[in-house]
């Protein structure tokens, strides 16, 4: 081939106006929006399909890795992320030994669960970071509300970095009280970040929160952002500038399961903060936007529970082709108990697989230049900046929570989050749809597994949000029938096949998914020649729930119009 000569020249280009053409003949008159356009939850429309013309107008498909404002990420070169283990602490040798043996075995940052109410001495910090070097593994603490005694000690350790995460914005929804009130929480962000401690994130934005409370990806980033932004506005007013407060931010972000646009909203994050602290005066350099993610709680579930691994996996991938910073897999049965040895141990090796054999460390932005997720994140963007500017218009955050705007927002979120997997618009594997027939619990779960988590302070001001998990309606229905079942007869729901094979087969297959959804027993059959034959077999059997399969209804079971009852050789009773 010579050398000026373009690849597949001879095939003629198409124009977007010919594919249209084609797809409107395709369609023979149905409505192309209806039929091919998507309307997310998060408010806007996704084409069927994109073309180069549609980057036209998306300004920063030609920029670089490391460059303002960052859409392509913090690194000019490669994507390498920070492996995080979380721990939770209950024992501090024991806490240590698990940390040693993760970061052994390929961990380079560690989570400390502590204990929220615990004051923790330099002993017991000394004994959890024993051991470990602070210059080569991050460190990071949370959950845990004496900020201020940790941050004196850990500031005493040469080199070290990581984050200690205090947020009292976000505690503020959850829980509707200040750790003791808004001016003092306020003076008590500005030591956190007055603290001269390079490379250590002391100003938490745990947008997690939002995600697992059933807020959309638009209704999060801009939560998100409306805290990050209030902080910039409270800690300037305490004299702090804005290139002493950004550097020292770390958003902390939950991954749900829609692949493309968990990605694309890594990218939006960053778009839309370096445009918030430039705008607030910051430097560009300054305006990177520091983010560790983990999976949702949202969609994990409880039985079926090694599905979870294949939730977390896709999970993951989106976060670090979006450019994450570091990155924590939910060990796949942390819905229901503290991780095993053998679920942390996954947990940690499904981001070894992706750096060590998928490479996903190695490339900077892959995503870049795909028609599809430079839009998702323009659409993201968009979105997100419009709700994030009524906000504004409230006040910001703080008053808007005082509002209960923001709860409000969340909440009809939420109802229809529940409402789409209660109907099964919305898959949950293994839960709601596809179930294990056979599966039933071998013991007994915990409160907490079933309910949602409510935070919410006796003193609370405001109105709160909770937290759940979309699948906890199904699994108290199921474990509901696990427990019958432990001392009487499991129900049965018997499949009464007959008629067109294909159409039976359909029918009985999605009558099998909806009784074993509620841990009752399924019985399918194989088809039945006549009438009589299935309703002997019923008879003798006696199952508690008879299920028509057919091709159309028996005229004898729903008649259209009033008839005579039916004849004694065609009744089940």
């Amino acid at each position: 081939m010579e050398d000026n000569k373009k690849l597949f020249e001879e095939f003629p280009p198409v124009t977007t106006q010919e594919w249209e053409a084609v797809i409107e003949k395709d369609l023979k008159g149905a409505d192309y929006n209806k039929k091919l356009v998507w309307k997310t939850a998060e408010g806007f429309q996704v084409r069927p399909y994109y073309r180069a013309e549609n980057l036209a107008d998306i300004p920063w498909t030609g920029m670089a890795p490391d460059q303002f404002p960052y859409v392509r990420g913090n690194k000019a070169e490669g994507n390498e992320w920070l492996v995080r283990q979380d721990i939770a602490v209950k024992d501090v040798n024991e806490a240590n030994k698990i940390a040693l043996n993760a970061i052994s075995r390929g961990a380079n940052s560690i989570g400390f669960k502590l204990e929220y109410d615990k004051a923790y001495d330099a002993i017991a910090i000394s004994t959890l970071l024993n051991g470990i070097d602070q210059k080569a593994v991050e460190i990071n603490f949370y959950n845990n509300k004496y900020h201020l005694p940790l941050l004196e000690m850990l500031s005493k350790i040469p080199g070290v970095k990581g984050s200690l995460n205090c947020d009292p914005l976000t505690r503020y929804i959850r829980r509707g009280v200040w750790y003791i009130n808004e001016g003092a929480d306020t003076e008590l962000a500005y030591i956190m970040v007055k603290a001269e401690m390079p490379g250590f994130d002391t100003i938490g934005v745990n947008g997690h929160v939002f995600t697992n409370a059933g807020a959309t990806i638009v209704q999060e980033m801009a939560f998100a952002l409306a805290v990050g932004a209030e902080y910039l506005d409270k800690l300037t007013e305490k004299g702090l500038t804005i290139d002493e407060i950004a550097p020292k931010m770390r958003f902390n972000l939950a991954v749900g399961q829609n692949y493309f646009m968990e990605l694309a909203k890594m990218r939006a994050y960053r778009l839309l903060w370096a445009n918030i602290v430039k705008a607030y005066g910051g430097k560009e350099e300054n305006a990177k936007m520091h983010i560790h993610a983990t999976n949702a709680e949202l969609g994990m579930s409880l039985y079926d529970a090694y599905v979870n691994m294949l939730r977390t996996t896709t999970g993951t991938m989106s976060a670090v082709l979006g450019g994450v910073d570091s990155f924590t897999v939910m060990p796949f049965d942390a819905p229901f108990e503290l991780p095993t040895d053998f679920a942390d141990r996954i947990a940690r090796n499904q981001q070894l697989l992706l750096k060590e054999e998928s490479h996903f460390d190695k490339v900077a932005d892959p995503a870049a230049g795909s028609y599809y997720i430079e839009n998702l994140t323009e659409s993201l963007a968009t979105a997100a900046w419009d709700l994030f500017n009524k906000i504004q218009d409230e006040g910001g955050y703080l008053e808007a929570v005082r509002k209960g705007m923001i709860q409000g927002l969340i909440k009809d979120s939420a109802a229809k989050k529940f409402s789409n997997v209660a109907t099964r618009r919305e898959t949950i594997l293994g839960t709601n749809q596809f179930p294990n027939f056979t599966e039933s619990l071998k013991f007994t779960p915990e409160a907490w597994v079933m309910e949602a988590d409510n935070r919410r302070d006796e003193k609370a001001e405001i109105e709160t949000i909770v937290t759940f998990r979309a699948a906890q309606q199904f699994e108290q229905l199921r474990y509901a029938t696990d427990v019958y079942a432990q001392n009487n007869k499991r129900p049965v729901a018997w499949m009464f096949t007959y008629g067109n094979l294909a159409m039976r087969k359909a029918r009985a297959n999605f009558a099998s998914n909806f009784f074993a959804c509620a841990g009752f027993q399924v019985v399918d059959n194989p088809g039945f020649k006549t009438l009589d034959e299935g309703i002997a077999a019923a008879r003798n059997e006696k199952p508690e729930i008879v299920v028509i399969c057919s091709s159309e209804t028996p005229s004898w079971c729903w008649p259209a119009t009033p008839k005579a009852p039916p004849t004694s050789s065609k009744r089940l009773d």
